[in-house]
């Protein structure tokens, strides 16, 4: 056991943690505490849904991805390497949009609020096309599991403190104030905005392995076109052969529960009645720790099963788990319910995202692995965030108790698509 263990301590892996809380940071300050500031303003809750749409950025990724795997900054690849050269620009552009977003009022500028909660999503989706890359070429694929895991869990802190930690700072930045108050929000999200420092660090102490047959010559531009743009799709196709788009279609509705779910929970929490300060505890700080249980409980799952054996079991326990929230729903203001909602629903989703990237990782080819990471993590959002859009007009309509349940429900086509997906993996890929 305390063999199995040693891996956390190696420096591919160690280094994953604050990487990881760089890429986790922005997504909940463009996204459910977006949704939460939107809501405690005023905004209608189907503006709420639709403003989740900046989140496509993230589904729409592998757009850019051929650029970020294959085109050199100038002067900084060469004093970084590709991958941090691109991770650096893309974190200060992630710093920039949150300090613009800190600096607007959504009672005032909503609009321009949205667009800069898009270009720091853009921002954001280009981090993570190369902080993915990065990840995928620091260790072989047995160690993929652990660092899948060691990443999650800076993901997650990362999470609990875009989360938890912005809303405890309006809380205390309000000064005991009742209600919306604009200048709160300023002070939380200017703190976010220095928070993405420890990313850059980490980036600037980072070393990159190079890669034998990444090009580093010039070719001409047709030819360089064709390498970054075609060939990392037509090798996905190629190597997967006939079951390529049965794992697509795994992919791009695995997540479909949770984010449908994720875009009206902090709306959610404020129209049941909840307080900054509960939601802070139970469904931030709590919510992290049995997250990151869950996120080392999958990395050594995967370590003793296989990511693909345990796909089934992990995609039915997440889906299921977002049952209690709509339970949690016909109760009200009920604290010791969400603590079990809470419980049940982060475990369950910290086990089943080091599955699922654990997964994805191993479907990448080393010639390619930005844009093929990319192309798979899109695809696995891409469907999931343009249902996610319309949530807002769905609770307005059914309520939360059924929204939440026909929530979980979506879970059913991806549990038998794993079950599948699992029975085929025994097979060689064409």
């Amino acid at each position: 056991m305390l063999g199995a263990l040693r891996i956390y301590g190696e420096p591919a892996v160690r280094r994953m943690l604050p990487l990881g809380f760089s890429s986790g940071l922005p997504l909940l300050l463009v996204f459910g505490t977006l949704s939460f500031r939107l809501r405690e303003s005023g905004v209608d809750l189907p503006t709420i849904g639709f403003t989740s749409w900046v989140a496509l950025a993230y589904a729409l990724k592998f757009i850019w991805a051929p650029l970020v795997d294959r085109v050199s900054i100038p002067w900084l690849t060469h004093r970084l390497g590709l991958r941090r050269a691109w991770l650096l620009l893309a974190q200060c552009g992630v710093m920039l949009g949150l300090t613009g977003m800190a600096l607007t009022d959504p009672a005032f500028g909503l609009m321009r609020l949205i667009g800069l909660a898009l270009f720091t999503a853009f921002a954001s989706a280009t981090q993570d096309i190369a902080l993915d890359a990065f990840r995928i070429e620091s260790a072989a694929i047995e160690r993929q599991g652990a660092l899948a895991a060691a990443y999650q869990t800076g993901y997650r802190i990362a999470m609990i403190w875009a989360g938890a930690g912005a809303l405890w700072i309006a809380a205390r930045s309000a000064h005991g104030a009742a209600g919306y108050q604009a200048h709160a929000w300023t002070v939380a999200y200017l703190a976010m905005a220095a928070s993405m420092l420890i990313g850059i660090l980490a980036v600037l102490r980072s070393h990159e392995t190079p890669i034998a047959d990444r090009p580093s010559e010039p070719v001409r531009w047709l030819l360089r076109v064709r390498s970054a743009v075609a060939e990392p799709f037509v090798e996905f196709f190629a190597r997967q052969g006939r079951f390529a788009l049965l794992i697509l279609a795994l992919v791009s509705c695995y997540r479909v529960s949770d984010i449908v779910m994720g875009v009206m929970a902090n709306a959610f929490y404020v129209d049941v009645g909840f307080s900054k300060d509960e939601v802070a505890e139970v469904s931030k700080v709590y919510g992290l720790v049995m997250t990151l249980a869950g996120a080392f409980a999958g990395g050594w799952l995967v370590a003793r099963f296989g990511a693909r054996r345990i796909l089934p079991a992990t995609a039915a326990a997440s889906s299921a788990s977002i049952l209690l929230f709509a339970w949690l729903a016909t109760r009200g203001h009920d604290l010791p319910m969400l603590v079990v909602a809470v419980t049940a629903d982060n475990f369950a989703a910290g086990v089943a995202g080091t599955t699922f990237i654990a997964y994805l990782s191993g479907l990448t080819s080393a010639r390619f692995t930005a844009t093929q990471y990319a192309l798979l993590s899109s695809v696995m959002l891409l469907l999931p965030k343009l249902l996610a859009g319309f949530s807002g007009v769905l609770v307005k309509s059914i309520g939360y108790p059924r929204f939440f349940t026909g929530a979980a429900l979506l879970g059913v086509p991806v549990v038998a698509l794993a079950v599948l997906v699992a029975r085929l993996a025994e097979r060689p890929a064409r």
